[in-house]
């Protein structure tokens, strides 16, 4: 059987400058070039062409890729962007209670089948030719491709719920079983522990050098670590980070500021690189100040903004002394994640008050083109580039981060008192704490957690002010089945500034929402079935109540 097009052209993720050097060759092949199995299995080499092809459905995991942050879909970021349907669906999904039906929905990702048979034939065919390859070169291979399959049907269960298990075995053959049912969601995600429990068996601490950025034993464990929350395996999710301990490789920066600035630093486990000219992204022309496209500006809201702490940890407040100066001594994560009115950015002051050239405009349905307001005050500050002054033409190669070790320690947390907060509270708020002690912030203490719902309070906002702009907040509702109590029926705000005569500033807390309020209800939890899925495959049964 032939691959109908095993296109060696890159590998959509890029690894780092030292990767896309050693194989300029390999990005610069015509993709009209397709190559036979045999000629894949061939070698070591051609082996390792086609793996780090099939590297490619990692790169949908950066918010970078596609200019669309999930937070996006939550109370802590607003999309300025007035028409949705043709840049961003997060304000129509909001505040459009139609917008996702039983065969429309924007957030499908359904489509991962198609990289999964990728997948599915590499596996197959590692029991055809693999032979020829020594048993640890093949099982390391193996174990990347198992791994980007199960991020794969991680990222549809997560939506769907039970989905339907095509392997080796049976998602291959086009004349195999094509009516099949679901899998329960345990059976589900069953398989998907399965997959990443062989990838960290069998994958490498670390690779040589020419291969920095290939997926290690402490990038399975701490998507092991995550997908356990999902699956509410409480042990295993404990036992992964245990092991990712256990490799002595991970810290936490001592500088908040420096995880998103300084590539390969010791807190991150897993990132994904760009490089200019080769492979750019375009997050700064979009969400900086700066920025040529100004109407497509996504901002932090009030709701994450208010969160962040003062630096002593004392909660921030707009009633007493701290709204005369509210953006004055605050928690260094909040310096470090938020443009405020007065911050600096690239060597000036930007000033959000109205009328300011970067001021506060209220949100509304088609924003003209070119408006660098923000319609809550605010803008985004993790992730941008502060030093690159041609990221509207030349683009961007700030790296993404998918996993740290910062997330692996509240994953931890959550893990340990889910399992059994009486049992092991001292740990859980060790785990909690070591995150806030890098920012200097006062340790949790039994007497603010005495119980298991008293610490998720606390650990859910770490999270918001740990991991905002991460990717995490609306993936977190969902499977704390939060999402309804956070977003429906409410409406999320912004801070409309205004300067006085005397140079002093009013605040007024507003919607940024056009007063409509937000929609997410019950059915959200798990999203329709493709139509087309159930007219072919009749085994399959959509969810309720779609």
């Amino acid at each position: 059987m032939k691959i109908k097009r095993l296109y060696l052209l890159g590998i959509g993720l890029m690894f780092t400058s030292q990767f896309l050097t050693s194989c300029h060759d390999l990005l610069e092949k015509d993709p009209t070039d397709s190559y036979s199995e045999t000629v894949a299995w061939s070698s070591e080499s051609s082996l390792d062409m086609y793996v780090t092809y099939l590297y490619k459905p990692l790169n949908g995991l950066s918010n970078f890729s596609s200019l669309s942050l999930t937070d996006g879909y939550t109370d802590l970021v607003k999309y300025g962007n007035g028409v949705p349907q043709t840049w961003s669906a997060h304000n129509k999904i909001l505040l459009q209670q139609n917008t996702i039906t039983s065969d429309n929905n924007p957030m499908s990702s359904w489509g991962l089948y198609t990289d999964i048979f990728r997948e599915n034939v590499f596996l197959r065919n590692a029991g055809i030719y693999g032979s020829k390859f020594s048993e640890d070169f093949l099982n390391i291979r193996i174990a990347e491709i198992r791994f980007i399959r199960a991020v794969n049907y991680a990222r549809m269960i997560r939506i769907f719920g039970g989905v339907i298990l095509r392997d080796e075995t049976n998602g291959v053959d086009s004349e195999g079983q094509k009516d099949k049912a679901r899998a329960t969601e345990a059976e589900s995600w069953d398989f998907v522990l399965k997959d990443l429990e062989f990838a960290a068996r069998h994958l490498p601490k670390e690779w040589d050098s020419k291969w920095d950025g290939r997926l290690t034993k402490g990038a399975a464990y701490a998507y092991m670590c995550r997908t356990a929350l999902f699956a509410k395996r409480w042990d295993v999710a404990i036992t992964a980070a245990d092991e990712i301990k256990k490799l002595n490789k991970y810290d936490l920066m001592e500088n908040y500021e420096d995880v998103f600035k300084v590539a390969g630093n010791k807190e991150i486990i897993f990132a994904i690189a760009y490089k200019i000219p080769d492979m750019p992204h375009y997050f700064d022309r979009y969400f900086a100040p700066d920025g040529k496209q100004g109407i497509r500006r996504a901002v932090p809201t009030s709701e994450l903004v208010d969160s962040y702490d003062m630096a002593d940890g004392t909660p921030f407040s707009w009633s007493g002394s701290m709204a005369n100066d509210p953006y004055v001594g605050r928690e260094p994560r909040f310096y470090a994640s938020i443009i405020y009115n007065g911050a600096t950015w690239k060597e000036k002051k930007i000033y959000t008050y109205v009328d300011a050239e970067n001021g506060f405009a209220a949100y509304r349905d088609n924003m003209n083109p070119g408006e660098k307001q923000t319609v809550t005050g605010y803008f985004i500050r993790k992730y941008l580039q502060e030093n690159n002054a041609d990221f509207d033409d030349k683009g961007s190669d700030q790296f993404w981060i998918e996993m740290r070790y910062a997330e692996v320690l509240l994953n931890l947390a959550e893990a340990l008192a889910e399992q059994d907060y009486s049992k092991n509270q001292d740990d859980a708020l060790k785990a909690l704490n070591e995150v806030r002690e890098r920012v200097n912030l006062p340790k949790r203490t039994t007497e603010e957690a005495p119980d298991k719902d008293s610490f998720m309070k606390l650990l859910r906002k770490e999270r918001i002010c740990e991991l905002a702009f991460e990717g995490f907040r609306y993936w977190d509702l969902r499977r704390w089945r939060l999402a309804g109590e956070v977003i429906d029926g409410k409406q999320a705000h912004g801070t409309k500034i205004t300067k006085k005569d005397d140079n002093t500033y009013t605040y007024e807390q507003v919607s940024c929402d056009d007063n409509i309020n937000r929609f997410f209800p019950e059915r959200y939890y798990l999203l329709p079935i493709p139509v087309d899925e159930i007219q072919n495959n009749p085994l399959c049964e959509n969810n309720a109540p779609w």
